[in-house]
């Protein structure tokens, strides 16, 4: 039986199909010939000026990115719960391949590194906390959160942002799902380690989960070292420094409720640990702290560029951050810096940090570059999804 074509259409203009050609998922305002009849989040095909279907995706209307796509190429049935079941099944089987021992904690879902734009989902061992950020996916919700549940999960939190960065609003209602909440503190492990997850109250989904692989590489570079755990949160890199040998730990974050989760961490992982929690504003800790004390300093800030427009500002600020931490740190010490904002591109990124190093005066060697695990994974043809920048530095 020959399917008919349900979905409005959206058309591109002459030469502007490229893109979708090889597999780009965002068709922006500009590229748009003939807008569809469609509702803002409505699923729509995509043509090229001659009218060949070359996917599908999610409308956005009022949106620079006017449509997201999920499927590519002409498709013969609608797309049911077991299309979107067969998508989180693939992206669940991936990560039994790639995720370490003696870990449960995990990002499912990837927006459009698993083709599911829209869709953050992170496991906390038989919770997973799901984030959906547009229109589009708000509709097909209830399929998503199906294929999810059958993968044998008990306890499922939405958590909804007011302010997700896109212009369309989701209308779903933050919270337990069907009211089942998770019903004593939860605690999770990752590479052996045990962390406490605020899943209601903490930031992001509850935890860093993005910064797995790093902290273990601090785990094998701190034994004997003196620490600094700059934007410590609740202590994600603090933990990991102590249980590769760290002579001492200071994590320092603006929040008191963060520090003070992070000593209950530390305390259920180590008998005794040479540890010290400070709640201060970082940018005032690092001005006012010795020089030449510390070993290794980690600086794992916030995203300081939300938007484009913040980039000048957030380069700014990121240059502030490094050059403060060139000057301080100890001869021959390490260095681990991070960025996470998206509009704040790799090579970018590098430039900032080369001009903090150059400013301080420094001998500085790059011995490790850091991006994000392979569970929040980057669609080859979508190079924006790698978010997360690091580099590991040796300051002379």
């Amino acid at each position: 039986m020959n399917f008919t074509q349900p979905y409005p259409t959206l058309q591109l203009k002459s030469g502007k199909d490229r893109a979708v050609i090889f597999r780009h998922p965002w068709i922006f305002s500009g590229a748009v010939q003939v807008l569809p009849q469609a509702q803002n989040g409505d699923i729509v095909a995509v043509a090229n000026r001659g009218g060949e279907i070359l996917g599908y995706g999610f409308y956005s209307p009022k949106s620079q990115i006017v449509c997201r796509l999920f499927h590519f190429g002409q498709v013969t049935a609608a797309f049911d719960g077991a299309y979107w079941a067969e998508k989180v099944s693939i992206a669940a089987q991936m990560r039994r391949l790639v995720l370490p021992k003696a870990t449960d904690t995990f990002r499912l879902l990837h927006a459009e590194g698993d083709s599911l734009p829209g869709f953050i989902a992170d496991v906390y061992g038989q919770v997973v906390v799901i984030q959906v950020l547009t229109k589009g996916a708000e509709r097909v919700y209830p399929l998503v959160e199906a294929a999810i549940r059958a993968l044998g999960y008990e306890y499922i939190y939405l958590n909804i942002k007011e302010n997700s960065g896109f212009l369309e609003q989701v209308t779903l209602s933050k919270g337990w799902v069907d009211g089942k909440a998770y019903p004593d503190t939860l605690w999770v492990q990752e590479n052996g380690l045990r962390f406490s997850i605020d899943i209601e109250g903490g930031q992001k989904t509850g935890f860093f989960i993005d910064q797995r692989d790093n902290r273990q590489l601090v785990r094998q570079l701190s034994r004997g070292k003196t620490v600094l755990n700059a934007f410590s949160y609740t202590g994600g890199f603090s933990v990991y420094a102590l249980a590769g040998g760290a002579a001492s730990v200071d994590s320092v974050d603006v929040s008191k409720a963060a520090i003070a989760q992070c000593e209950q961490i530390i305390s259920h992982n180590f008998a005794q640990a040479s540890h010290q929690g400070v709640a201060e504003d970082c940018f005032k800790f690092l001005r006012d702290m010795p020089d030449n004390h510390y070993d290794l300093i980690i600086l794992d800030p916030p995203a300081f560029a939300k938007n484009a427009r913040a980039v000048p500002n957030a380069s700014r600020g990121y240059k502030d951050l490094n050059l403060t931490g060139f000057r301080k740190i100890k001869k021959g010490g390490l260095l681990f810096t991070f960025s996470c904002s998206g509009n704040i591109s790799r090579d970018l990124f590098r430039k900032i940090v080369f001009g903090a190093a150059a400013d301080a005066g420094r001998e500085v060697r790059i011995v490790y570059q850091l991006t994000q695990p392979a569970d929040h994974p980057v669609n080859i043809y979508h190079p924006e999804g790698e978010y997360l920048k690091g580099l590991v530095l040796h300051v002379s």
